[in-house]
């Protein structure tokens, strides 16, 4: 059952799935509608699953799950991920490299290989106040309180030197 993304309560389980580019505003209102679609009809062993999204940043697609009502089960994970998978097909995007980095490059957000990132840090072009995305949040409350933090204090502080 797709509910709007505000109306989730906080300790809904998010997902966060960062694009290796910008995304157009075609793009952006494709994953819309397919979004909706998919969340209207997500369902785990039968249950409608109380499930909304929010597109962030011309690059990031968050899909939120109250899991007070029914929780997602390994088959109703699969099918967000094939989900996922078929909007990076049709859209010639990379969704789902958890090895990549996103994070603000003065007004812009840039977008790095691990080890880009690790090399950048190591000649100090970012440091701890670079603010950065971590993507491994899980709740809707940690998104919005732990989403974009200084480098210092995300997982991504430990390549700083």
């Amino acid at each position: 059952m797709l509910v709007a993304f505000e109306k989730l309560p906080d300790h809904s389980r998010i997902w966060i799935y960062q694009a290796n580019r910008k995304l157009s505003v075609e793009e952006q209102e494709a994953i819309g509608r397919k979004a909706e679609l998919f969340l209207e009809q997500w369902t785990a062993h039968g249950a409608d699953l109380e499930a909304g999204f929010e597109l962030r940043h011309d690059r990031f697609i968050i899909i939120g799950l109250n899991q007070a009502n029914a929780s997602a089960s390994g088959c109703s994970i699969d099918a967000s991920v094939h989900f996922i998978q078929s909007l990076e097909k049709q859209l010639d995007v990379d969704l789902m490299d958890k090895m990549n980095v996103t994070f603000y490059n003065g007004p812009y957000i840039a977008h790095k290989s691990l080890a880009d990132f690790k090399k950048m840090a190591k000649a100090r072009s970012i440091s701890g106040q670079t603010i950065v995305f971590n993507n491994l949040v899980n709740t809707k409350a940690e998104y919005a309180e732990y989403w974009e933090v200084p480098a210092s204090e995300s997982w991504h502080g430990r390549f700083l030197a």
